[in-house]
């Protein structure tokens, strides 16, 4: 068979009207950028393998860029050669995509016979998201930490079979440092079912141990800097024992709530691959 020569780019869904949809997709890119505060820069995070730029792929056939059959094989943000050989990430890549926020808000309307009724809309905003697909091994680090700089949140992926691993800490600890905001993302869920045949309790109880794992992680992290900050105001002469604990216990407590992951606080995502 003759090679192909239709570039990768041009599986979109509507092929016959592919210059249509290209030239508005850069028009509304174009606007977009003209808009600070509906673009945001985020970052895909994760130990080696744990399906940071699968997620990518899929995220990116949601914009009509690639189709949803080659997610996950086509590695479209691992762009150089060695990369496609060796099937990993060695340098950050990035892409904009557009996405629709949805919001529901009460919009109050008068009948003809004088009467109010409140309905409740669903209103779209469009954002531009610069999405970075950043590498999972440890000599890669340095581009992890450029991409998070560059970033306002980050999606930190932990694939469910093998849990948290030794990367997933040290790509969390650089968000931290960094001060970016995060999202967990528990990938492969549908390995649980295929590979290891657990029930639906002992899959719940797996994924909530892994989510205490990753809390626990960032606890240590807001540990840390808590010491730090009680040793600089002993250094100065303004640490105050039993004032300084009560406060340093309660400030603790309240700020662990919010940075710790939970379903109900919406900052948790279930993810798979399986179609």
């Amino acid at each position: 068979l003759a090679p192909s020569s239709v570039k990768f780019h041009q599986y979109i869904k509507n092929p016959t009207n592919m210059h249509s949809s290209r030239t508005f997709f850069h028009q509304k890119i174009t606007e977009l950028q003209q808009q600070p505060e509906f673009i945001r820069n985020i970052c895909i995070l994760a130990h080696v393998d744990h399906g940071k730029t699968t997620l990518s792929d899929s995220l990116i056939c949601t914009n009509n860029i690639i189709s949803p059959k080659l997610a996950g094989k086509l590695r479209y943000l691992d762009s150089r050669p060695d990369e496609q050989e060796r099937c990993i990430t060695m340098k950050s890549s990035s892409i904009s995509l557009i996405f629709d926020h949805s919001t529901n808000k009460k919009v109050t309307k008068t009948k003809e016979d004088g009467t109010e009724e409140s309905t409740i809309e669903a209103i779209s905003t469009p954002h531009l998201i610069n999405l970075i697909d950043s590498p999972g091994h440890v000599d890669f680090s340095y581009e992890v930490a450029a991409g998070l700089r560059l970033c306002d949140g980050g999606l930190v992926v932990v694939d469910v079979v093998e849990g948290v691993c030794s990367q997933t800490s040290t790509v969390m600890k650089q968000a931290w440092d960094e001060k970016v905001q995060t999202c967990l993302v528990l990938n492969k869920v549908d390995r649980l079912i295929e590979e290891l045949e657990m029930t639906p309790l002992e899959a719940f109880q797996h994924l909530m141990e892994i989510i205490e794992q990753v809390n626990a992680i960032l606890s240590s992290f807001l540990a840390e800097d808590v010491t730090k900050f009680t040793e600089k105001q002993r250094e100065k002469g303004t640490y105050k024992a039993k004032h300084d604990d009560i406060f340093e216990s309660q400030a603790m407590e309240n700020t662990e709530n919010k940075i710790h992951f939970s379903p109900e606080k919406g900052n948790v995502v279930f993810s798979s691959a399986y179609q």
